[in-house]
């Protein structure tokens, strides 16, 4: 399913970065929720203010530094609740004519350790019911940011468990995977999907494998006398 055919890379001034989430103050700081959270984090860092009631969403224009671009940016927390997150993707790109490979959504995950990070230009919804809303209104090709926010443990129940708070020796690493996926989102304003993938992988990369130790050669036999 496309979006807006004629629209082309170079006719949007702006990008959208829109965090999936629910609203209220219940779920504020849920795992749910870590889309919220680098929303948040993004307009903390650059000083944003003066949120606004838009597409059923709180929305913040953003004026890029010339370190970024330049240009502009929506930051977009929508206030339909995860399942119709789609809505407000949908009205943001009619509204100011973007494509979707200019609107990142950024998006919690449970399949992989927490504070890693997956950032894709398109893909499926895995299960995501934001994501699948999304795609149901504007197609696949569109990038997503995953930050993974741990798996539940087995047998838990999985609802009970995003709609749930990080663990007391969890919530390091939830704060460091926000920072990072903020980080990302900077990345990709200011250099594109390519780039910004390098920050993919676990908030803390494993240590590099030891190389093998080679044994010496046994030393050749003495002479005889």
């Amino acid at each position: 399913m496309g979006f807006l055919p004629g629209v082309s890379r170079h006719a949007a001034a702006m990008r959208i970065v829109l965090g999936i989430g629910n609203p209220g103050r219940e779920y504020e700081r849920t795992r749910h929720n870590v889309g919220f959270l680098v929303i948040d984090e993004l307009a903390r860092r650059h000083a944003l203010g003066a949120w606004q009631n838009r597409w059923q969403s709180d929305v913040v224009d953003w004026r890029l530094p010339p370190a970024l671009g330049g240009e502009r940016a929506l930051l977009i927390k929508p206030r339909t609740y995860v399942n119709l997150s789609g809505e407000a993707a949908q009205a943001a790109m009619a509204f100011h004519k973007v494509p979707p490979t200019d609107l990142l959504v950024v998006v919690d995950d449970i399949n992989l350790p927490l504070g890693t990070l997956r950032l894709r230009d398109t893909g499926s919804a895995g299960g995501h019911n934001g994501l699948r809303d999304i795609e149901a209104r504007i197609g696949i090709s569109y990038p997503r940011l995953r930050l993974c926010v741990g798996a539940p443990k087995p047998g838990a129940d999985q609802i009970g468990h995003v709609l749930g708070g990080f663990a007391p020796d969890e919530r390091a690493d939830a704060e460091a995977g926000v920072r990072k996926a903020a980080d990302c989102v900077e990345a990709w304003i200011r250099d594109g999907v390519t780039v910004a993938c390098s920050f993919n992988g676990p908030l803390r990369p494993p240590p590099p494998r030891p190389k093998p130790v080679r044994e010496a050669p046994p030393a050749p036999d003495a002479p005889p006398a």
